[in-house]
């Protein structure tokens, strides 16, 4: 079969490699399609830990179960099926096992034309949803599910920022709670992203490049309840501020590090609620499922590429220049 492979530090091309042979209790899926998230751009860079070469990144990946091994009821064969990336989640749904990892290392990952996992995995396709877009859901969308529900527990009298709207996590985070009913703004360094946002449902949106943004978005909303962010960096001090009283604010990423410094007499005058997160426990899995199939959320696909062209894919990916989520295909 053919799969993206790494070999070594930004090594990374289209290679011929084995096709896989389920274990017991797994299947062996052909997918039709896989989308990135920015942890495969960090494998790829050599910015995450644990990373063992040759690997074969890649958490979203949608297909058909062709194969079944011991203990696995043969009536999977043929169905179209979502992999769920989070594995070993644990018993408690408050927090994640010592044991849990994320499909795509130290596991082979979904950019591939073949795959094996557990069946425990597994998820039923929502109809309603093309190869692409199934392909796109489940870590963004998992992320993104447990920030707001799990974790901010968002209500629909909640007043709503995401902030670096463009990737994944962020675009699900605005059309999930949009579907619930809240009322929701974002941010962007691009007036672009956010006409695009508004789109999708948003009230409008804030350039975080603009100084004082925060104190202009209180002015005219009065604060927010829920705020969800992936960059951290002293930009957490512009959340702080934009925050109303009893705020709860999530993050589920540290992209541009730790701030410099924060104001902790606002955060415990204000009673605000910092919560830190990550993906989502099986529970979380199932009930992101029922929610995009009961309201047909169809996600955002940014670009299409194929197996063949997927250095361009995480080229564009680099360069941020997607709304929603890349996609690979990998077959018709």
């Amino acid at each position: 079969m053919h799969a993206v492979q790494l070999t070594a530090l930004n090594a990374c091309d289209v290679s011929s490699v084995s096709k896989p042979v389920p274990k017991s209790g797994e299947v062996l899926i052909a997918l039709k399609a896989a989308a990135l998230n920015h942890r495969d751009l960090w494998i790829k860079k050599g910015q995450y830990a644990g990373i063992k070469y040759p690997c074969i990144p890649g958490s979203d990946g949608a297909g058909v179960v062709v194969e079944v091994a011991d203990h696995v009821d043969s009536s999977w064969i043929g169905k179209d099926v979502i992999i769920n990336p989070a594995f070993s989640w644990g018993d408690k749904t408050s927090a994640q096992s010592d044991q849990f990892t994320i499909l795509g290392l130290p596991r082979f990952g979904t950019l591939a034309e073949f795959i094996c996992v557990p069946v425990s995995q597994l998820e039923v396709k929502p109809p309603s949803m093309t190869w692409e877009e199934a392909a796109a859901l489940p870590l963004a969308g998992l992320t993104a599910w447990r920030a707001l529900t799990t974790r901010a527990q968002l209500k629909v009298t909640d007043k709503v920022l995401i902030s670096g709207i463009g990737g994944g996590v962020a675009v699900f985070a605005l059309q999930f709670a949009v579907a619930m009913g809240a009322s929701v703004w974002v941010t962007s360094s691009s007036q672009a992203k956010i006409n695009q946002a508004v789109k999708l449902g948003a009230k409008g949106g804030f350039l975080y490049t603009k100084k004082g943004w925060a104190e202009d978005a209180v002015k005219e909303l009065g604060g927010f309840d829920v705020i969800i962010d992936s960059a951290g960096g002293d930009g957490l001090n512009d959340l702080i501020d934009a925050a109303a009283s009893g705020a709860r604010i999530a993050f589920y990423g540290a992209t541009r590090g730790n701030p410099t410094s924060v104001t902790l007499r606002k955060i415990f005058w204000r009673q605000l609620s910092l919560l830190g997160t990550t993906m989502g426990s099986p529970a979380d899995w199932k009930a992101l499922i029922r929610f995009v199939d009961e309201k047909s959320i169809k996600p955002v696909v940014s670009q299409v590429f194929l197996l063949s062209n997927a250095l361009q894919a995480f080229d564009l990916m680099e360069q941020g220049g997607q709304f929603g989520k890349i996609v690979l295909k990998l077959s018709e």
